[in-house]
């Protein structure tokens, strides 16, 4: 008895350095929400509460933020497929070549055929051609044509140890190719990831979109369970991702759950369980559906959160929720009014304008993240890849390609530890605080290069078609190609980019333009070309020197 009372008053005494046993490794949750826009929560991600943050209740991602780190400049791509891809490899859209959506699959109902053309799904241009992108996207085996070769991070994750968990959409490649299946990608669970880009339908009385008349490429499979069930998609893949966690728990071992939904992608079908409070908000039917979509998400999360505090898990398990491009602000199936539903921030998905390309972004780090953190640190989705292995404590890895993508993990731990040092009296004064690099580890004028070289709609909106952008701290350069013309916007003064000020500031112009040029040509990055000629467009840099 003295001998164990003795152990226990050294044991006050000793740190976790002293423990002989290794530290278990977190699990880790990322959770992806398709289409998500920037303002579609009630976090506040910018320097005050706007209107937009008003209009969906998502307690549970409010709860989230409390719990961790609210990343207010975080950025993706203007649409899913190329995000998700850098989620997997770590590189860049435009280093990639994979700048569009795979979706090559042309639909023939009529006969029952389907077939496979290169980018067939991509809109014509009176003036451009399409580029000569990586239209199959990625792939995790050498030498499939178009598409880049790349190390996958489920797959890094998987060979550590890792039980892998997919759920949801995939969409990294076309179909015939090893990318099509999550389980190619290192994945040892895959519950309805595939090719999918949108789901054929959410609601259980399609079969999710597996009905004979009904059937097309979009269909979410592994779901039969809930056919008829009047269980909404977004539940249902929450169950399922339930179900896969508790193997790995009972086992202990270490989990990585790629919660991917597909909500809150077209088509816009409402969620029942929310839908009618929205209706009783006053919101026309099409904003009732989206706005219900929204908090089912939230609320999936909310359970996935609930699930791991009963499982006793929550404290060792790391949460990033993130969006995979803005929001969609053209469709009509959201209702309201075209082009407004991404306020403050101008246009939405297929866009290098903000609206298109900032998401939100949260991250929960027991015991490393400070609670109730906000970090400004311009940061983009290839910065995961590396970030997720470093904070699986996995250093020494061998990709067989390039990593763009920075470790966050130096920003997450020390900068929100400097952040809650700090004493700030408004929103706007902690959302326009700068970490220095020497606490962060991380440049905060450091370039975001954006690229969407394709026409994802018709002309007659050419604010989402052929643009490029980068950002280096306040400062934003954007290049639209069919005009062959450079703006520059203050992002810290104007948010909206409602004022161009390249005639203003014509040296800030030719260093981001120089910048951008070096970048695509150092990555080789196809660019539209001319009908004409079938010649690439010129660079930025091109366009500063024939002024």
């Amino acid at each position: 008895m003295k001998k164990i009372n003795s152990l226990l008053a050294l044991g006050a005494t000793l740190t976790l350095g002293a423990c002989t046993t290794t530290p278990q490794k977190p699990n880790i949750v990322f959770f992806l929400v398709d289409d998500y826009g920037w303002a579609d929560s009630s976090v506040a991600y910018g320097e005050e509460v706007y209107k937009t943050n008003l209009r969906h209740d998502t307690p549970f991602q409010k709860l989230l933020s409390e719990q961790g780190a609210i990343m207010t400049n975080a950025y993706a791509c203007p649409v899913s497929t190329p995000t998700r891809a850098s989620l997997m490899t770590g590189m860049n859209a435009s280093h990639m070549w994979v700048t569009n959506f795979t979706s090559p699959v042309r639909d023939l109902p009529s006969d029952g055929k389907y077939f496979v053309e290169p980018n067939a799904r991509e809109v014509e241009n009176p003036k451009f051609d399409r580029p000569l992108w990586n239209y199959n996207g990625i792939s995790p085996v050498d030498g499939v044509e178009n598409t880049c070769y790349a190390t996958p991070l489920a797959q890094l994750l998987k060979d550590n140890g890792y039980f892998t968990i997919c759920v949801g959409k995939g969409h990294w490649a076309t179909p015939g190719t090893p990318g099509a299946s999550p389980y190619n990608f290192g994945f040892v669970v895959n519950v309805s990831g595939n090719i999918a880009g949108r789901p054929g339908s959410y609601l259980s009385e399609d079969n999710y979109g597996n009905t004979a008349e009904k059937w097309t490429s979009h269909a979410v499979q592994n779901m039969t369970e809930y056919y008829g069930s009047g269980i909404h998609l977004t539940e249902a893949l929450t169950r399922e991702a339930l179900k896969t966690l508790d193997y790995p728990i009972s086992h202990n071992e270490p989990f990585y759950l790629y919660m991917s939904h597909h909500a809150v992608h077209t088509p816009i079908q409402g969620d029942d369980r929310f839908l009618q409070k929205y209706l009783e908000r006053g919101m026309d039917e099409g904003q009732a559906k989206y706005a219900s979509l929204v908090e089912g998400v939230d609320k999936s999360l909310g359970d996935i959160m609930h699930y791991l505090e009963q499982k006793g898990v929550a404290q060792n398990t790391i949460i990033i929720f993130m969006g995979d491009n803005g929001g969609n602000s053209i469709t009509k199936q959201k209702g309201g009014e075209a082009h407004t539903q991404n306020k403050p921030l101008r246009e939405g998905k297929g866009s290098c304008y903000e609206g298109g390309i900032r998401v939100p972004l949260l991250i929960k780090w027991p015991n490393q993240i400070q609670a109730n953190t906000r970090l400004n640190t311009p940061v983009v989705c290839e910065d995961i890849f590396p970030t997720i292995l470093s904070m699986a404590g996995i250093r020494s890895y061998k990709t067989v390609q390039a990593i763009d993508g920075e470790d966050l993990t130096k920003l997450l731990i020390d900068g929100s530890k400097y952040v809650s040092e700090q004493k700030f009296s408004t929103q706007k004064e902690a959302t326009k605080f700068v970490i220095p690099q020497s606490i962060s580890g991380l440049d905060p004028k450091r370039a975001i290069i954006s690229n969407y070289p394709h026409r994802w709609k018709p002309s007659w909106n050419e604010d989402i078609d052929y643009m490029s952008s980068i950002r280096k701290g306040d400062w934003k350069l954007v290049y639209r190609m069919l005009s062959g013309t450079l703006e520059l916007y203050n992002i810290s003064e104007d948010i909206e980019e409602k004022n161009d000020v390249a005639s203003q500031h014509e040296d800030i112009v030719r260093e981001l333009a120089l910048f951008l040029s070096e970048k695509f040509k150092e990555w080789k990055t196809p660019m539209p070309r001319l009908h004409s000629t079938l010649e690439e467009i010129p660079l930025p840099a091109c366009i500063i020197r024939t002024k």
